[in-house]
C-alpha cells in the first residue's frame, strides 16, 4: 500500500485483509490502517478498515 500523503509503501499480508472482512484489496482502494513491527523487525499494515 502507498500512503496517501506520501512516504514509504506499507506491506499488507492477506490475513490482515481477511481479518478486516475483505477478500482482496483493489488497486487504488482507500483504506485506513496502523503499522506494526513484528519481532523480526518487519513492518506491516494491520487493523485495516475501508476509508
Amino acid at each position: 500500500m502507498a500512503p496517501e500523503g506520501g512516504g514509504d509503501d506499507a506491506f499488507v499480508h492477506i490475513s490482515a485483509v481477511e481479518r478486516a472482512g475483505m477478500r482482496t484489496l483493489d488497486k487504488d482502494q482507500r483504506v485506513s490502517y496502523e503499522l506494526e513491527t513484528n519481532t523480526r523487525g518487519k513492518t506491516s499494515a494491520v487493523n485495516l478498515q475501508s476509508a
